[in-house]
């Protein structure tokens, strides 16, 4: 199933640092689905190790809710090591929700990245209309309700109590005194240009659709560092095309990676979402809730998914997902980390079915997605076809056999998304999960709540 990324040496030509694995995933499936051979790493580069040979390199960090120095430093150094392959644009991809907390880390990682390139500025831009976030006004959207009304209000690690872009950034930044609010109209470089001639150094513009988020994606390249969600991918692409720095037609899109074998989903976000997703597939399938009251949560979680593969099961979905009262009495049981611990002992899950042969896996959640490839120790994937906007199918080698990961935002999907996925992903083609699907198809990101 696995092959070599590209058979003849290329330089990238678009480099990505993303603050987790999922919104690496995103930003990777949307360069994928034009035509770009790219890679994603996932965790720290390693020192030395070649940048792989693909038209774009994402490297997912899983930084969004770290310490700010740590965050700082372990972007710095993916994006040193980025930038000693040439590419012709560095980006720091960011959540389209905006996800940090008032001190980081999306401000002080653009810092440093300023500072590394030697840009004269940033444009700051999480839109990706194609799956409801926009900007208007300076002021985040998501599905037409403004961020600090969604249910990203109370999330439970990065609640955003505001949808001012501006007001979000400003502690977060050496020179709050210059950010700007742009209106790039119909002449975006203009605008940053004159802008960044007015001594600006954060540039917020508009982004209510898809035809402005790309006109500002071709607008920034060479004129500031792109701070972005993947709405502005398609525009970066194509004037990298025009530049010469990628082919003018990209490689064939390509099909869905299929694996045979059971399948395990790891769910760890709390969004509304994926707790409907849950509920789904629970009314016709197995679901193992992860109980962090139990004298060993993981191995008990263990041992009921391999009691459920054992009595027939191809897929077992593995939980700790809750509603706000039960995120809040985790926190009673386990105390301020009691998140760290959830999703280490995810982690610890599904390494334990790996290592009984399980190679399908689906994540819901940045950073139960940071916890389960980072149990499963695998740094490098290809990347696939797109089962929804922003969530493709990742292939890699894990042992000397092959895996299989979709990994998805936790606001991502309808209701069937674990089933249609499974599905989608199946070796028989038809498919191992065959329950009714309440949402018909593969859903858009738009259904459903959004949440981190």
């Amino acid at each position: 199933m696995s092959r070599p990324i590209v058979a003849d040496p290329v330089v990238p030509a678009l480099a990505i640092v993303a603050d987790d694995i999922t919104g690496a995933a995103d930003v990777a499936g949307m360069l994928r689905r034009r035509g770009l051979r790219t890679a994603l790493i996932a965790g720290d580069p390693v020192p030395g190790r070649a940048v792989p040979e693909a038209d774009a390199v994402v490297v997912g960090l899983r930084i969004r809710t770290a310490p700010v120095a740590e965050a700082v430093e372990r972007a710095t150094a993916a994006a040193r090591w980025l930038l000693d392959a040439a590419p012709a644009v560095l980006a720091w991809k960011i959540c389209s929700t905006f996800d940090s907390t008032p001190a980081g880390n999306i401000g002080p990682v653009t810092d440093a990245l300023l500072a590394l390139t030697g840009l004269p500025a940033a444009l700051v831009c999480p839109a990706f209309p194609e799956n409801g976030r926009v900007v208007r006004d300076g002021r985040l959207f998501v599905h037409g309700v403004p961020l600090d009304e969604s249910p990203m209000r109370d999330h439970p690690l990065t609640p955003m109590r505001d949808a001012e872009l501006a007001r979000l950034l400003a502690p977060q930044v050496t020179e709050p005194g210059r950010i700007v609010r742009i209106d790039t109209g119909d002449h975006p470089r203009e605008a940053i240009e004159a802008a960044i001639a007015a001594d600006a150094r954060y540039l917020i513009p508009d982004a209510a659709d898809d035809a402005a988020a790309t006109a500002l994606g071709e607008a920034v390249v060479g004129r500031a560092l792109p701070v972005i969600a993947s709405g502005l991918i398609p525009g970066i692409v194509a004037a990298l095309r025009r530049a010469g720095r990628l082919p003018s037609e990209g490689i064939p899109p390509p099909a869905v990676p299929r694996l045979g074998g059971r399948a395990a989903i790891i769910a760890g976000s709390c969004s509304t979402a994926t707790r409907a997703q849950v509920e789904s597939f629970g009314a016709h399938h197995d679901v193992v809730r992860l109980q962090p009251d139990l004298a060993d949560p993981p191995a008990a979680a263990i041992a009921a998914a391999r009691r459920a593969f054992l009595a027939g099961s191809q897929a077992v979905l593995v939980a700790s997902t809750a509603d706000p009262a039960g995120v809040e009495a985790s926190r009673e049981t386990l105390g301020p980390e009691a998140g760290a611990w959830i999703e280490h002992w995810l982690g610890e899950v599904a390494a334990a079915l790996a290592a009984d042969g399980v190679r399908r896996f689906v994540s819901a959640g940045g950073e139960t997605t940071g916890a389960v490839v980072e149990a499963l120790n695998v740094r490098v994937f290809e990347v696939g076809a797109e089962l929804a906007p922003g969530v493709p199918v990742l292939t890699a080698d894990r042992g000397g056999a092959p895996l299989l990961l979709v990994a998805k935002s936790g606001n991502f999907g309808g209701p069937g998304f674990f089933e249609r996925v499974l599905e989608a992903t199946s070796a028989t083609g038809a498919g191992d999960i065959r329950a009714p699907m309440p949402d018909g198809g593969v859903p858009s990101a738009a259904v459903g709540a959004v949440d981190g």
